[in-house]
């Protein structure tokens, strides 16, 4: 075969592939349909149970083998999509009306998943058979190829009810993602009845029967008000909050119990709750948290907070509302694909699309009933005739030679090769008239149809099937009878399966939080050398004050409402809330300090830590390895971010000391290479935080300094450097910017 090839332009390539994935994505995966309210992946599943004749009555079988009979035949797209959409249609959590019953693990509200498909059976839900795949027999919807044109599968399915508002849906396709709530299942077939009896019915007037989303969860949708705009676009935000209510609890105290959920909240966004308490208590937001336990079990959510005597509830509920997801936001997005294109519809048009399509698939529905009893009119009419003349049809058969000469004289009354018993018999053939498919019936009747009461049957079956027809011809005359047949099978389902209101719609104020002001007061801070830091009262320092300077690193006081500065070698300054740390006995652990603060024990050290209310007093000096020296006012880190820059350094450089500058003289740096330089403090000069600073001491190359000591003029100030004793005061006073001397060992 010759090779072709096509010279085209990249970008238009590229573009008119990235299109045309986009709208497979868009329309064959992820978007669900407006008339049945499913995605492809979900039809595609619920009608190979149908096809596997899985149905609610018969037992259940493994999801395995539904899912790979799926896979093989309808949506090849892998095993894991095809089980996770079985799955959510059994969970009754997360849709108001499961489609599928599920046998096994199918994951719970707490997020733990479904087991393995190798583990779980299934089976159709009754109302999935009776309101999703009841009339698929009847032509009620088209039929298209599957992926490899071997199998055919329904384009929709012919459901009864407008699923996409009673279950919701949420997918994310390509550049957009639809996001809709589940909604009463009674309160919508009411909107659907109103709406086919008065299509000029406005968004405000269906909301009569539709009031809301209905979560399986239950809750408290709060922004009633919000609703009707909502409903008109179609898009908006829905505020939910669980409910709680207040029972007493042992010693006198006062239990919080949470029995409804917020509907964004199911799933790890539980323990996410939890956790989210915890800390509202371990952060010290609230002193009332006494316990917090799980209680929930398959009879329902309950979460029961345990608060003291004393503790304001609604105070505390809004501290809920407003620091936890017991109040959370449900984004609506109603997008779906309508007439082969996605689009964001409100209320009112996905009732109008439903009903219309409720009105398409019945129109077909009866077309189709009505044919099949003008068919059986045609055969009984037949039958009944026969049995008029059965002698005459009985000689026909005895004198004919083969099947066709007999079909031939039953049809047209051609009598040529019949053998007759008497010229008046053949006369009477030549006047016979039969259609075909009623003379095909007589050829196959059987001699038992002959009998009275058989006779007798026959003609009520034609009787029957003429008061079809009738009634078949009315339905499909009148848009009104059509609509009496439409609401009588909404009413039975309704009646069958609707339920009450799980979700209650209410205008509800913003939850406001009054903070109790914190007493101030002045507490010990202890940071051992293993990172882990807390706070003490004075009173408890006092008495174990010798164990704790041999124990921590870092002591020092500071206001229980102020912050800690903490310093280190990048230059960096992390402030932590001294409410973040732990208040608790001496001999309590304590907390990390990496876990209330940006500083990392992995990629820099503690250089100095200090209370920073201290820091506004005084005036730092700043030393680094590469013997850069500047004072700061320390009123340049009295800040409220978490991590500020403390200095600027130069490239390989470090910081390596910090301190507070109150009555040192002479400052006195000590290299790695042994050499010592004193000079006076005065020399360094005050800069801003965000400057170099200048240089303290020369230094050789590769050399750095390693200490830095402070001196005052009268005071004896002595280290010990390489097992021999110096006293720094003794050492030449020289000047900044030197090379210093050299101590020889």
């Amino acid at each position: 075969m010759e090779e072709k090839i096509i010279k085209t332009e990249y970008s238009e390539v590229m573009q008119k592939s990235y299109i045309d994935y986009a709208m497979s994505v868009i329309v064959a995966r992820a978007l669900p349909d407006v008339r049945d309210g499913l995605k492809p992946v979900q039809r595609r599943t619920l009608y190979d149970m149908h096809e596997l004749g899985i149905r609610h009555d018969r037992p259940y079988r493994k999801s395995a083998r539904i899912v790979g009979d799926t896979m093989g035949k309808y949506h090849p797209h892998g095993d894991s999509s095809i089980y996770e959409a079985l799955v959510v249609m059994t969970q009754d959590f997360k849709k108001g009306l499961p489609l599928i019953d599920g046998h096994g693990n199918f994951g719970n509200i707490e997020g733990d998943g479904a087991a393995a498909m190798r583990y779980t059976e299934a089976r159709l839900e009754k109302i999935t058979q009776e309101a999703f795949l009841a009339d698929l027999d009847k032509d009620v919807v088209d039929f298209i190829p599957n992926f490899d044109e071997t199998e055919k599968e329904p384009s929709v399915l012919p459901v009864k009810i407008p699923n996409l508002l009673i279950n919701g849906s949420e997918g994310i396709a390509v550049g957009m993602a639809t996001s809709i709530p589940p909604h009463n299942l009674a309160e919508v077939i009411d909107a659907m009845k109103a709406y086919m009896k008065d299509a000029n019915l406005s968004t405000r007037e269906l909301m009569k029967y539709v009031k809301g989303p209905d979560f399986p969860t239950g809750g408290i949708v709060i922004n009633q008000n919000d609703l009707l705009e909502i409903y008109e676009t179609g898009t908006g935000k829905v505020k939910v909050r669980g409910k709680v209510e207040v029972e007493k609890g042992k010693n006198g105290r006062i239990n919080l119990v949470i029995t409804e959920i917020p509907y964004p909240m199911i799933g790890v966004n539980i323990a996410k709750f939890l956790m989210d308490v915890a800390n509202l208590a371990e952060t010290k937001k609230t002193t009332d948290i006494v316990d917090i336990s799980n209680q929930s079990s398959k009879e329902g959510i309950r979460i029961v907070i345990e608060l003291k005597k004393d503790t304001d509830v609604e105070n505390f509920k809004n501290l809920l509302y407003k620091k936890t997801r017991l109040e959370d936001t449900f984004g609506v997005n109603m997008l779906a694909i309508c007439d082969g294109r996605p689009e964001t519809m409100g209320l009112k048009r996905i009732l109008k699309e439903n009903v219309d399509f409720q009105f398409e698939t019945a129109t077909r529905k009866y077309k189709t009933l009505l044919s099949k009893e003008l068919e059986r009119k045609e055969i009984q009419e037949g039958l009944i005739k026969a049995c008029n003349v059965i002698d005459l049809v009985i000689e026909i058969l005895r004198g004919s030679k083969d099947r066709p000469m007999a079909k031939a004289c039953l049809v047209e009354g051609k009598t040529d090769g019949i053998k007759f018993k008497s010229r008046e018999s053949k006369v009477m053939a030549g006047m016979l008239s039969f259609s075909e498919k009623q003379a095909d019936a007589i050829l196959e009747m059987r001699l038992y149809k002959l009998i009275g009461l058989e006779l007798e049957a026959l003609l009520k079956e034609h009787e029957t099937t003429m008061a079809n027809i009738y009634l078949y011809e009315d339905i499909l005359a009148s848009r009104d009878s059509m609509a009496q047949v439409i609401i009588r099978e909404l009413d039975d389902i309704k009646k069958e399966y609707g339920r009450k209101r799980r979700t209650t719609i209410e205008n509800a104020k913003e939850a406001v939080y009054e903070e109790k002001k914190v007493e101030e007061m002045e507490v010990m801070f202890l940071m051992d050398r293993f990172g882990y830091a807390k706070t003490v009262d004075m009173t408890v320092y006092e008495r174990n004050k010798e164990a704790a300077e041999s124990e921590h690193k870092y002591i020092f006081p500071c206001k229980n409402t102020g912050r800690v500065c903490l310093f280190t070698n990048t230059g960096q300054l992390h402030t932590i809330k001294v409410m973040d740390l732990p208040a608790g006995k001496f001999r309590d652990k304590g907390i990390p300090i990496d876990n209330v603060s940006n500083y990392d024990s992995a990629k820099e050290e503690i250089v100095w830590m200090a209370s920073q209310s201290d820091l506004n007093l005084y005036r730092l000096i700043f030393a680094t390895k590469l013997s850069m020296l500047k004072v700061v006012d320390g009123g340049e880190f009295d800040v409220t971010k978490r991590t500020v820059a403390a200095t600027k350094l130069l490239e390989g450089d470090e910081v390596i000391s910090v301190e507070i500058l109150r009555e040192q003289r002479n400052i006195v740096l000590q290299t790695a290479g042994g050499y010592f330089l004193r000079f006076s403090v005065d020399e360094i000069p005050e800069k801003k935080k965000g400057a170099v600073g200048v240089r303290g001491m020369k230094l050789s190359p590769d050399d750095v300094v390693e200490n830095v000591y402070y001196t005052q003029n009268t005071a004896e100030c002595s280290i010990e450097y390489k097992d021999k004793l110096v006293d720094l005061n003794k050492m030449k006073l020289g000047k900044r910017d030197s090379k210093g001397v050299k101590i020889r060992v």
